[in-house]
């Protein structure tokens, strides 16, 4: 229906333009939104406001004089101007049943459009160190990032979805050096491990692999590894200066070439498990994006180059700088260091010059709200590229945090005490897992409740939904078990019957779908959906509760169990956008 009066506006337009009353050249995007209260009608539009200050003249009489031009259409019945320049539509009642017919001819398809034009849109999320498990914080970023690429998709752009895989840098560094301790352990030698090292179990395993494939091909005595080493913290020393010492330690008596045996032993076990986890999670990728390639394939230097071309690098203090300051940046920063090491903002700088160069429409970037900081440098460094940083949009998500009763449950990768995604997942469900991480706005704090996520009550509310799907499959059920017909085709004829209350309600909620997809898409806003699903639900429960489907009066109960099945359809094609399930028992 919108689509109708958007077109009827535009018709009206341009016969004011064409007429010489209105003279503008470009036409602002006419935005229709539903009336809230249905005394103003269905739907009201702001067009003439807008239009008025390039049209010069008074938003009200400009209202009159679109109103006047609007050409009749049988859908609507009345027009209404309302307040400094509203323009109010009231829709024809009957129009309301068309709804139901296009849900069960669409069917999957129901609610998917084409805003998005094809459009090439890269969604990078997720993007953890593999250093570790995906933990519960995690979740919150995939389960976002998942949805937000399925609705733009939905709404026809061509999306493309990937993950940044930080493996190179100092990181990765320790967990090989944490990785060779533990097998040094495993071959027989007594140590204290750093402080600073990652203490997981998974840690331990990965060491105890690579012990079982090779003996002790990679064996050095304890005595060697911390000869003049400097003190760790405990002893009093600094534990940065430790591990670096570890590492260096590691290099030189392994060898660069077995140490890099043990660096991909223990990455591409870690990186496995996280592709694991994310596709039990509902979550795959086109693409795994390395930013050892970056380095290898001279990315990174390719990238800096053309800054040093543009002018924004210099050298100071034996370091190279990125001169971010001129271009929004709260201070510059360091490309390359006095060790001559590129820093993890060289490759930053690096990836999203080679997004650029893959020629994408739309980059979104889906980070850790503690990354807030880092958006001006990027944009500053797109900006210095040459780049329209106007094609970035990050998107910020906090990390949910789990409580068991009252007490915090620890995040931390590095001390290896935190809950997994995995074990989260395995405790209360992937859909309600999802369900609860996409409830609310992204950037808002979340505390994961477990046992409401786990509990089967209304008060659960991926339950809520999933119940309604549920429910109309078990009316269907007691449909067959009685010997009716499925008589839908004939009860398109009979929808008008539905007149109650209950029925007009989801009537109007139904029509909704399609413009809730769309928004929740283009405002990177899964959690509309989700609402909308809610109630939608809350919608059918309350007519379940207040009237029976199954009637004898055949008419009205093939018009009820049209709608119903619509409804079961949008169910369906909501919770399909979030990955969820639709059981047909609960």
């Amino acid at each position: 229906m919108k689509q109708t009066i958007e077109a009827l506006i535009l018709q009206a337009v341009e016969t004011l333009k064409t007429s010489g009353v209105l003279d503008i050249n470009t036409l602002p995007s006419v935005t229709i939104e539903r009336c809230r209260d249905a005394q103003h009608g269905d739907f009201a539009t702001n067009l003439a406001l807008l239009l008025a200050k390039p049209a010069k003249t008074n938003p009200r009489q400009l209202a009159e004089k679109i109103l006047a031009a609007l050409p009749a259409h049988e859908a609507v019945t009345k027009v209404e101007i309302a307040g400094p320049g509203f323009i109010n539509f009231f829709i024809n009642p009957n129009r309301q049943y068309a709804i139901i017919p296009t849900i069960h001819e669409l069917g999957r398809d129901f609610g998917l459009s084409t805003v998005g034009e094809g459009k090439k849109v890269q969604v990078e999320f997720v993007s953890a160190n593999p250093t570790g498990p995906l933990h519960v914080g995690h979740g919150r970023g995939a389960a976002y990032g998942s949805v937000v690429a399925d609705l733009l998709q939905a709404v026809g752009f061509e999306v493309h979805r990937e993950y940044y895989v930080n493996d190179a840098g100092r990181q990765m560094d320790i967990l090989a050096t944490s990785i060779w301790l533990r097998y040094l352990e495993e071959c027989g030698e007594v140590l204290v491990f750093p402080s600073n090292g990652y203490r997981g179990d998974y840690v331990r395993e990965i060491a105890w692999k690579i012990h079982k494939a090779s003996a002790n091909q990679y064996h050095q005595p304890i005595a060697a590894v911390l000869e003049n080493i400097p003190a760790d913290e405990p002893q009093g020393g600094d534990k940065d200066v430790y591990i670096d010492a570890l590492i260096e330690r590691a290099k030189t008596l392994l060898g660069l070439e077995n140490y890099r045996e043990v660096f991909q032993v223990g990455l591409q076990d870690i990186l496995q498990d996280i592709k694991v986890d994310l596709s039990e999670f509902g979550v795959d990728y086109q693409h795994w994006f390395s930013e050892q390639q970056l380095m290898d394939d001279g990315s990174v230097e390719k990238a800096l180059n053309r800054l040093r071309e543009t002018d924004y690098l210099y050298e100071q203090d034996g370091a190279t700088w990125f001169a971010s300051s001129r271009l929004g940046d709260e201070k510059d920063r360091v490309v390359v260091r006095e060790n001559g090491q590129y820093t993890y903002f060289a490759s930053d700088i690096a990836y999203h010059h080679h997004k650029l160069e893959r020629g994408f429409d739309q980059i979104i970037d889906i980070w850790g709200a503690d990354h807030h900081g880092y958006i001006p440098r990027v944009r500053a460094a797109m900006r210095a590229l040459g780049a329209d940083d106007s094609k970035l949009t990050v998107l910020l998500v906090q990390f949910a945090i789990l409580y068991r009763g009252e007490e915090k449950v620890s995040m931390s990768t590095r001390s290896g005490d935190f809950v997994t995604l995995r074990q989260l997942r395995n405790e209360v469900g992937k859909d309600a897992a999802r369900f609860f991480y996409a409830m609310r706005r992204s950037e808002q704090h979340m505390d994961f409740d477990l046992k409401l996520a786990t509990s089967k009550t209304n008060e659960n509310p991926v339950f809520y939904v999933q119940y309604a799907h549920a429910r109309v499959c078990s009316v269907l059920r007691q449909l067959d078990e009685k010997g009716w017909q499925r008589n839908l085709p004939l009860g398109m004829d009979n929808l008008t019957l539905l007149s109650t209350e209950h029925e007009t309600a989801l009537l109007g909620t139904l029509a909704r779908y399609p413009e809730v997809v769309e928004k929740a898409a283009l405002q990177y806003e899964p959690h509309q959906l989700i609402l909308y699903l809610r109630d939608l639900a809350h919608e059918f429960h309350t007519y379940y509760n207040a009237h029976q489907f199954l009637v004898d009066d055949a008419p009205l109960r093939d018009a009820r169990l049209n709608l119903v099945c619509a409804v079961k359809q949008v169910l369906a094609n909501g919770l399909g956008l979030l990955a969820i399930n639709t059981p047909e028992t609960m």
